[in-house]
């Protein structure tokens, strides 16, 4: 099993990043691909190599607690690695963990890929499987029934700003592009939307700008 990958990244689509590990290129798929793209020293990404009968695949996150809540994910049946995939870009970790243990299937349906009949088996499923995880009973995160958070949209919205903004001047974006982006993109997002999506579009944006 590759665990992770340390390398340079020569290439990005809107699904991968490409690794250069001694001049072997390694296509990994990750939830947010933009937020490797302007990094010109080498990462580490923590994998997940999924081996089934007509494809080898890597799927790659900036973090060790988001590979081990990938991995929880597909202890669910029915949520395969790009169902996954698909849900740790849609919703901040921390959000996910605390509405399957708080039974929230309102918000957990709003997940790309996700019915009522999943969400309901991922609470039966994790719901007792996630205490070993950082995010799981941080202080704060409530979410109601209709799947936004207690203290309201638009302070999710701007905690989540603030964070991806951080990154993105760290990848040597001005104040300026930001501001530009986040008018852009502010009417659209939504409170449960995680760092990583609002990263992706925020640079999406700022590409086409």
């Amino acid at each position: 099993m590759i665990d992770y990958i340390t390398g340079k990244v020569k290439h990005w689509e809107s699904e991968y990043i490409v690794l250069d590990v001694h001049d072997i290129g390694y296509r990994v798929f990750t939830p947010n691909p933009y937020i490797f793209a302007k990094n010109e020293e080498a990462v580490t990404v923590y994998t997940h190599h999924h081996v089934r009968e007509d494809a080898i695949l890597l799927f790659g996150f900036p973090s060790r607690d988001e590979q081990k809540l990938f991995r929880k994910l597909l202890e669910v049946s029915g949520i395969g690695p790009r169902v996954a995939l698909g849900i740790l870009a849609g919703g901040r970790p921390e959000s996910v963990i605390a509405a399957i243990q708080q039974e929230n299937i309102a918000f957990l349906t709003k997940l790309p890929g996700i019915g009522k009949k999943t969400a309901q088996r991922m609470i039966l499923d994790l719901k007792d499987k996630l205490d070993a995880l950082p995010a799981a009973g941080t202080p704060g995160i409530v979410l109601e029934m209709d799947g936004g958070l207690d203290a309201g949209d638009d302070q999710g919205q701007e905690a989540a700003w603030r964070e991806a903004r951080e990154a993105l001047a760290a990848l040597g974006y001005t104040q300026a592009e930001l501001d530009k982006a986040w008018h852009g993109l502010q009417s659209s997002i939504s409170a449960e939307e995680s760092v990583d999506s609002l990263m992706k579009r925020a640079l999406q944006w700022l590409y086409k700008g």
